[in-house]
């Protein structure tokens, strides 16, 4: 079994371009895990088939909070305080991407990807890894997923809704007394009016 320093040395000799996006991801999520390098690759492949620039923005939703949102925000700089990046915590090793649609739109051709157990099949180990049927560590199953590249993936276009921009007015809760953003007719922030 190799350690994690030799698959990274592996993959400098092997994808310099790979190599150049994990050592970037390695600080920021903590080591190189099986979940960040399958975002990672989730990452990848939207941006080819979406024929990402470099100018373009890009917005994902990802489908668990863990580690496949990681190499988007440090990447694409897509993070949840600039609203490119969205977590619908469904527990699913997925993730839908989109690019910034031009001002007015109200609908933009995105891609949702997917982790697929159908295809997981043809790498036993990693199946096994994915299935949590038995307890293997990054360092055996991060060559197997590397190995696999997009082979262990699937992929749907989707229509995505581009959220509308609503106008907010900053106001003191008649209840606590602090400030909060008023979207609508509110009178209460949303902390006080869910104690009610």
């Amino acid at each position: 079994m190799d350690n994690m320093d030799e698959i990274i040395t592996k993959i400098k000799e092997q994808d310099p371009e790979l190599f150049s996006q994990v050592e970037k991801i390695i600080p920021f999520h903590g080591y190189l895990s099986t979940g960040a390098l399958i975002g990672l690759q989730m990452l990848n492949i939207s941006k080819r088939i979406l024929a990402v620039n470099d100018d373009d923005r890009i917005y994902a939703t990802c489908e668990t909070y863990n580690c496949i949102p990681d190499p988007f925000q440090i990447l694409e700089g897509a993070t949840t305080g600039n609203k490119g990046l969205r977590i619908n915590d469904v527990g699913k090793m997925a993730v839908t991407v989109t690019i910034r649609a031009p001002k007015g739109v109200t609908s933009t051709r995105g891609v949702r990807i997917y982790f697929d157990t159908n295809k997981t099949k043809a790498y036993p180990k990693l199946h096994a890894w994915y299935m949590n049927t038995e307890k293997l560590p990054h360092e055996e199953v991060v060559p197997i997923l590397l190995e696999a590249g997009d082979n262990v993936y699937s992929y749907e276009m989707v229509d995505v809704d581009v959220p509308v921009k609503k106008s907010k007015k900053v106001l003191l809760c008649e209840e606590c007394g602090e400030c909060f953003i008023r979207y609508g007719d509110e009178i209460l922030c949303a902390a006080c009016d869910n104690r009610q």
